[in-house]
């Protein structure tokens, strides 16, 4: 049974890099990575509300929000989801599968210590100990090896380092949105709830900002190069509540340090591959000694660094 759970966490620990590649290809019919992410918001949303509407129908009545006091934790878990999801489109195409991951994983790590040391967002202190400073050396040295290029493209490895400096800052945003809606969870009594509201909000957020920045909505049927528009361009979303619910439910059992290390073992492995074979029409980055001794430098600074 507990195989079956570590297995399912792995699994779900793979669904982030194909959820950011198919809305990079879901970009390319909107012209608009804001314009992408608010379907894939949109979508999910449609789905946690269903799931909700089928198992907790009483959290859609108008009396139970009365019940309730407003405050950041309905607004803050969705505006972070917005930047790491929409994030994480502008990253795909410049840095490569592997590096988004591996860089917003570094920045996930890095304010998760944070947040666990100053008790952040009303969650527990928990002190900073010597394995964790050697871990994030170590993830250090991974993520060099990881874009280490040779002096000849002097250009890209300079444009890369900036990208990743982004991408850590990026990955700030699920350890806040994680540590929000748990609080929100505990408020409402239901950790879907807090998903569809932070869906919700994020949606919304989404939509105000394309037609900020675009003032229209607009999505192709066909792209001169990648084809048709196709169904499975609009499944980002639906992965992305997999990816919440799994944890929901795997989280309490394994418990949460064992389920954020399976995760992000799936997120590097899947990232890798996309990578490597070039999968739903990414550039591919072949998998050499090198980075293989960077993930495992890198799997080695998440141990280190998670079990404290």
């Amino acid at each position: 049974m507990i195989f079956v759970l570590m297995l399912l966490t792995l699994l779900a620990g793979t669904v982030i890099p194909i959820q950011t590649s198919i809305n990079t290809r879901l970009r390319q019919y909107t012209q608009s990575a804001f314009y992408a992410s608010t379907v894939s918001f949109f979508t999910g949303t449609c789905v946690l509300a269903i799931i909700i509407i089928l198992s907790q129908p009483q959290y859609f009545s108008l009396n139970i929000f009365n019940s309730y006091t407003l405050d950041y934790r309905w607004i803050i878990g969705g505006l972070m989801g917005v930047i790491f999801l929409t994030g994480n489109l502008l990253l795909l195409p410049r840095i490569g599968a592997s590096l988004t991951v591996i860089t917003t994983l570094s920045g996930q790590m890095m304010m998760g210590v944070i947040i666990d040391t100053f008790g952040l967002f009303q969650m527990p202190v928990q002190t900073i100990t010597v394995l964790k400073i050697v871990g994030f050396f170590i993830l250090i040295l991974g993520i060099l090896l990881m874009n280490y290029q040779p002096k000849s493209a002097v250009d890209t490895r300079q444009k890369n380092v900036i990208w990743m400096l982004i991408g850590i800052m990026f990955g700030f945003a699920p350890p806040i949105q994680t540590a929000v809606n748990s609080s929100l969870g505990q408020l409402t009594h239901s950790s879907l709830f807090a998903a569809f509201v932070s869906f919700l909000v994020g949606t919304f957020t989404l939509m105000l900002l394309t037609l900020i920045v675009h003032r229209r909505f607009k999505i192709i049927t066909h792209h001169d190069t990648y084809g048709p528009l196709r169904i499975w361009h609009f499944i980002g979303g639906p992965l992305g509540v997999l990816f919440v619910t799994t944890n929901i439910i795997v989280a309490p059992l394994l418990g949460i340090t064992i389920t954020l290390i399976i995760v992000m073992l799936g997120q590097i492995v899947m990232g890798l591959c996309i990578d490597h074979f070039g999968w739903m029409g990414m550039t591919k980055r072949s998998i050499d000694r090198q980075r293989l001794l960077g993930l495992l430098c890198i799997i080695t600074a998440i141990i280190l660094i998670q079990f404290h």
